[in-house]
């Protein structure tokens, strides 16, 4: 029957949909990489979407975030997200989570649920304990690498952590989980050199913190603000999604839907 999801049931086969539609994924962090590789996920037709970030829109977010617009400046991303979902699929389950995931709140998820897990996060201990978690629970995970400071989204690879080269996150990633015994991970990275942002004090977030009120993670905390723009975040979101459908269809045989008479 003709829907929405058609046109990629016509690749992925009806099996294929069914399995996407009965499958759960839990995103870590709804920004610029995250909630490109939400809203593909959604479009994809994955049933039930665990969204987890705590942050709120900002008026920095508007470059690149799909999420971001006038009107939402303020708003918590999951909830933005989530009522963007619906409005791509009424019937997608989607929970959301207003947390910044961290070693202290790991066990609070329901990972025996999850398919599948996505790190979008942006900070090397949230990333680890991700990983750890994914690895005890046997849950498979694809985790991103650098995408500030970057203008060419065509050098971003999926790989092993162990065969990246060039990303100054993935050097420390790396060496992190080599030293706690992890083998392997699927990442999404890129070879492009590091671009050093302009230092210019009135840009930047550092001194013109324009975060919304009641925003958890201020600018000002950060000790380095990198800069991003539209076109590449986005790409690594989108590389992301579609590793996580074809990870989740792949030993689905693909079948057409039979005809009705």
């Amino acid at each position: 029957m003709l829907n929405q999801f058609s046109r990629t049931e016509l690749l992925l086969g009806k099996d294929g949909m069914e399995r996407l539609k009965n499958a759960r994924v839990a995103v870590f962090g709804i920004g610029g990489v995250g909630g490109y590789t939400v809203e593909a996920l959604a479009r994809s037709g994955v049933g039930t979407l665990d969204l987890i970030d705590d942050d709120k829109v900002c008026l920095t977010n508007l470059n690149r975030q799909i999420i971001a617009t006038r009107k939402t400046v303020g708003k918590y991303k999951v909830d933005v997200m989530k009522e963007r979902i619906l409005d791509i699929n009424p019937k997608a389950d989607v929970r959301v989570h207003k947390c910044f995931f961290l070693p202290e709140n790991a066990d609070e998820f329901p990972y025996e649920d999850y398919d599948y897990m996505v790190d979008a996060v942006d900070t090397v201990t949230a990333k680890i304990s991700l990983v750890m978690k994914a690895q005890e629970k046997h849950i498979p995970i694809i985790s991103s690498m650098g995408a500030g400071n970057k203008l060419d989204g065509s050098q971003f690879k999926v790989a092993d952590i162990y065969k990246t080269k060039v990303c100054p996150l993935a050097k420390v990633m790396r060496r992190e989980l080599k030293k706690r015994g992890v083998k392997k991970l699927k990442v999404v990275y890129s070879e492009e050199q590091s671009i050093r942002p302009i230092e210019d004090m009135s840009i930047s977030c550092r001194t013109r913190c324009v975060c919304p009120p009641g925003a958890k993670h201020k600018c000002t905390e950060r000790r380095d603000i990198p800069g991003s723009v539209a076109f590449v975040p986005s790409v690594a979101g989108l590389i992301i999604a579609g590793e996580v459908v074809k990870d989740l269809v792949k030993d689905i045989p693909r079948t057409a839907e039979e005809p009705t008479t």
